[in-house]
């Protein structure tokens, strides 16, 4: 149980952190989101559980496949923002490309025998 309230406590802190972070110097706050973290801490986790080493492994190639799918949101959320489209929308698009291209994604790695 102690465990669990660790990464919970860990975890929140970091999100806590790049939030406030952001509020006052937004370069810092996304430098520190920007680095894999979350990730990281996933892996540790999963380490101190003693998952086996080849579902960490796993999981550290998922995450990469994963990642780039995801990245045009963060150049279309600011495009849409700055021409004055509200957050909810422009997050909710962005979210939705984001799901696109996962499907996108997963459909063209199943062709070169790579299973996510």
């Amino acid at each position: 149980m102690i465990w669990y309230l660790v990464k919970l406590l860990v975890s929140a802190l970091i999100i806590v952190l790049v939030s406030e972070v952001s509020k006052k110097l937004p370069l810092i706050g996304s430098l520190i989101a920007s680095i894999p973290l979350i990730s990281v801490l996933g892996m540790i986790w999963m380490y101190g559980e003693k998952v086996n080493v080849s579902k960490i492994a796993s999981h550290a190639e998922g995450t990469f496949w994963y990642v780039l799918p995801s990245l045009p949101m963060f150049l279309v959320l600011p495009w849409m923002l700055r021409k004055g489209i509200n957050f909810p929308i422009s997050l909710t698009v962005g979210v939705a490309l984001t799901g696109v291209l996962y499907f996108i994604m997963v459909k063209v790695l199943t062709k070169f025998g790579l299973n996510l």
